[in-house]
């Protein structure tokens, strides 16, 4: 669940939005297109969003009785490293994103916990607990730069698929050399 805990919001913050010209009846309805800088660490430890990178909102705010339910998607860069190779990957994000900002002194403060809901702080939303959630759940927790990588050789760290065919690390015993080359002459 989303983390709602009081702060003072910034209204002019890109993942604040400001509701004063929403108005306060159920089924009414703003559009909001903006494109905001991703925050810091907004990822896993393979992979992320870069901070600062361009965040693309298309969102909807709906008034409803209890208060301003918003919806709609948003898309941004992620890059990282394949969890096998250790290549650099370079890839997007797209996910939807839909929560409820109850207003304050509303009947769901006494139906649902504090953390359970978003809340609205006077006229303001901060999206950044449901995007923050949305994006990371949406990152692969083991990235992989294709679906076959076949990863690093255990001995040498080189990628597999640079290496030739042949590629061994077996170290013959010297004392059955002799036997290993006993077998060759007979192939």
């Amino acid at each position: 669940m989303p983390n709602h805990s009081q702060t003072h919001l910034n209204p002019r913050s890109p993942l604040v939005l400001d509701t004063r010209e929403l108005p306060r009846r159920p089924g009414a309805m703003r559009t909001v297109s903006r494109v905001a800088p991703a925050p810091a660490d907004l990822g896993l430890e393979l992979i992320g969003v870069p901070e600062g990178a361009d965040l693309v909102l298309e969102l909807r705010m709906e008034s409803v009785s209890e208060g301003v339910l918003v919806s709609g998607s948003v898309t941004g860069p992620v890059t990282g490293e394949c969890g096998r190779c250790l290549r650099p990957i370079s890839d997007s994000v797209a996910v939807t994103i839909q929560e409820l900002y109850a207003y304050e002194h509303s009947a769901t403060d006494e139906t649902t916990d504090e953390d359970e809901v978003g809340r609205l702080q006077g006229d303001l939303i901060d999206l950044e607990p449901v995007l923050r959630d949305a994006v990371v759940l949406a990152l692969p927790t083991n990235p992989l730069c294709r679906d076959d990588c076949p990863g690093l050789c255990t001995e040498c760290g080189m990628p597999w698929d640079e290496l030739p065919a042949d590629h061994s690390h077996q170290q013959v015993d010297p004392r059955w050399a002799a036997l290993t080359q006993l077998s060759r002459k007979e192939e």
